[in-house]
């Protein structure tokens, strides 16, 4: 199923809920062990550079194409990440929309078993 045709299925609250959700887990797992682990291999070049007596000219340069690549991949896993986990949250919603009812009404007779235990105890 299409992003088109799952999105047209679902209500515009839930989408936004989705999105809302997907974006706050998407966030923070873009900047794994991997990047990390990129960025300091950027510094240590950077570091040995400058030790090694290499202009700031050429230095300087080797520090902002790291960054920059540390950026673009980041936000590349993040685009990536936030589309997965959109749609995972889309289902996970549409599933607990069709649900609901039925958890109402298992709440309403749990509540009428509790009240008729309180009423037989008094």
């Amino acid at each position: 199923m299409g992003d088109t045709e799952l999105a047209t299925q679902v209500s515009p609250e839930l989408e936004q809920k989705a999105a809302q959700r997907a974006k706050d887990k998407a966030g923070p797992t873009r900047w794994d062990l991997d990047i990390a682990v990129f960025m300091f291999a950027v510094l240590i070049i950077v570091i040995i550079l400058l030790f090694q007596g290499i202009s700031l000219e050429i230095t300087a340069p080797v520090a902002i194409v790291g960054l920059a690549l540390c950026w673009l991949v980041g936000s590349r896993r993040g685009k990536q990440l936030y589309h997965r986990y959109y749609e995972e949250e889309l289902k996970k919603l549409e599933l607990e929309s069709y649900k609901a009812p039925e958890g109402k009404l298992e709440e309403t007779i749990e509540e009428k078993v509790q009240k008729a235990l309180r009423d037989r105890w008094r």
